[in-house]
């Protein structure tokens, strides 16, 4: 199998890979099993607490439940505003890094040379980078503010545990995370210059590069001469010429 065709196949299972992970992650945004908290206030009745990046619910057995979204958006907590911050750039980079991949994939025929259409692909795969990495923080994050109050002995308030949907966006992060890194390393090392082939080829050593250097060396130091001995020796041997023809003395008996 060519290493070509090994290459297309790779960048369709990244592809996928990273389709699957940024539905995962999009998924979690309208879920509202980020955290999740359950109380028994009487006997035959227990209240469920659950909430997003939007709001508050709380739901019973009877089968009610009530959401409420936050109040004041400036009132909120800085943490908050950096999670939903980082989602959104989660979902829209792992958008823009699906059209790149799918524009520069070497089975689409869409771009132009192969080295064009490695770029992209490398752009594609970047953009899937951040989109996991955008991810992961904000899932993380949120993870550990949670366990941290609910671990922490002097918290009066109510404590909360992680809800479902900090698995999901953990497991499409793992996904864009994989399959971005694969995308980016085949493509760059496919459509970026190496260090090697950026220099120019080296000018093969003749023999008169040979026999200038040859020249131009001094024995026994380590003084260049610039201009070769034999030039110079040439024109002292024109100038003494010269010299002796325009010399010449002629006396009166010699043109007779």
């Amino acid at each position: 199998m060519k290493y070509r065709t090994v290459v297309m196949y790779m960048e369709i299972g990244c592809f996928v890979s990273c389709l699957c992970g940024w539905i995962l992650v999009c998924s979690t945004l309208p879920t509202e099993y980020w955290t999740f908290s359950e109380v028994g206030s009487i006997v035959l009745t227990t209240s469920n607490y659950y909430s997003n990046l939007w709001k508050d619910c709380i739901s019973d057995t009877t089968g009610v439940s009530d959401c409420k979204d936050y109040p004041s958006m400036l009132a909120l907590p800085a943490y908050l505003h950096a999670t939903r911050a980082l989602a959104v750039c989660a979902v829209i980079t792992g958008f823009f890094g699906g059209v790149l991949t799918l524009i520069g994939m070497k089975c689409t025929k869409i771009g132009g040379s192969e080295i064009a259409n490695a770029r992209v692909t490398f752009a594609g795969g970047i953009t899937y980078l951040v989109s996991g990495f955008c991810g992961m923080i904000t899932y993380s994050w949120w993870a550990n503010r949670v366990i941290t109050e609910f671990l922490d002995p002097h918290f009066r308030a109510q404590k909360f545990e992680l809800g479902a949907a900090i698995f999901i966006g953990w497991g499409g992060s793992i996904l864009l995370l994989s399959g971005g890194t694969v995308l980016t390393y085949f493509s760059g090392k496919e459509g970026l210059p190496s260090s090697s082939s950026s220099k120019g080829p080296r000018r093969p050593a003749t023999y008169a590069t040979a026999r200038t250097r040859r020249t131009y060396m001094l024995p026994g130091s380590s003084r260049v001469t610039l201009v070769p001995p034999l030039f110079y020796e040439g024109r002292k041997s024109r100038a003494t010429r010269a010299t002796t023809k325009t010399g010449r003395t002629f006396s009166r008996d010699s043109f007779v």
